[in-house]
């Protein structure tokens, strides 16, 4: 018995407009989008370890899936002569739509854009206090499209991530150490030396006002009513509002322990008083007003008559 000579590798399945497509080329099309799917799930494991600490799991897993499918995307496109297929159809119909949605959305383009610059620049990250745009508060999450914040009074703010992208962001934790300022006034009767002195014994007190930079204590102004003293203190972020609280009260009962005063607005008024003035006679005033009321009532009764 005689078995034709027949590779199984050439024969022919089909024939499209690119060619005739055999089994070699189909199992080479399952070889490479198999070991597509595989590298591009090692990938995303390795990424999401390495972005476990950045960034939190909301914002990682959406970035996570966008690569993941959006590169088997382009390697599907890709191999499609592999089978046969023309992938400049799917190409223009794949513009034709982003086109179209690219319009329509522009906004949620543009937000998307700007979370995932956010995402890498991070400028800001979850828990840290920042003013935005007028919102001040805790940052308790970073989307793909907004970012939400806690104020201070417990309400939650979404802004979108454009508008956090493009305006001033302040972040008040971000630099590991702060400076606050306080400026007392003392009575111009009292001894600024005296005050400037105990305010630096308290400072030393502290265990939290920093050395590096150091703490600067000066008179900085003869005001109308006071000697107005600057205090400057640098403290660590995490301590600063609770040491600056506490100090400045702590500044006042010692002032006022030792004598020196807080002052307060003051305001001399000089009044003159003239003696040749004489007081106006309330008798002639009171008869040439009766005599002009009565000029009026005889002019209307000879009027009416």
């Amino acid at each position: 018995m005689i078995f034709p000579d027949i590779n199984f590798f050439d024969i022919e399945l089909y024939e499209t407009s690119k060619g005739i497509v055999t089994p070699e080329d189909l199992i080479k099309f399952i070889l490479i989008l198999s070991f597509s799917v595989l590298l591009s799930r090692v990938l995303t494991i390795y990424l999401r370890r390495s972005l476990k600490d950045r960034v939190s799991k909301d914002v990682g897993e959406p970035i996570l899936k966008l690569l993941y499918y959006g590169s088997l995307i382009l390697v599907f496109i890709a191999i499609l002569p592999l089978i046969g297929l023309d992938p400049s159809g799917f190409l223009l119909a794949g513009g034709v739509a982003g086109i179209v949605l690219g319009f329509a959305s522009q906004n949620i383009v543009g937000n998307l854009v700007a979370g995932c610059f956010l995402m890498f620049e991070r400028p800001i990250k979850i828990g840290d206090q920042v003013e935005i745009n007028g919102t001040a508060g805790y940052v308790t999450d970073i989307r793909i499209i907004s970012t939400l914040i806690r104020t201070y009074d417990g309400l939650l703010v979404r802004l979108p991530n454009q508008q956090v992208f493009t305006t001033n962001i302040t972040n008040i934790v971000g630099h590991p150490v702060r400076r606050f300022e306080y400026t007392i006034g003392i009575r111009y009767s009292d001894d600024a030396n005296a005050a400037i002195g105990l305010i630096k014994g308290l400072i030393d007190q502290e265990p939290f006002a920093l050395l590096s930079p150091s703490p600067s204590v000066f008179v900085n102004d003869l005001g109308e009513s006071s000697v107005k003293i600057v205090i400057r203190i640098w403290a660590p972020v995490n301590e600063w509002f609770g040491m600056k609280t506490r100090l400045l009260w702590n500044i006042k009962k010692t002032l006022e322990e030792n004598g020196i005063e807080i002052a307060f607005p003051q305001r001399v008024l000089h009044i003159k008083n003239d003696s040749e003035k004489k007081p106006p006679d309330i008798e002639n005033l009171i008869e040439n007003k009766f005599e002009e009321n009565e000029c009026v009532l005889n002019f209307e009764e000879r009027v009416l008559s």
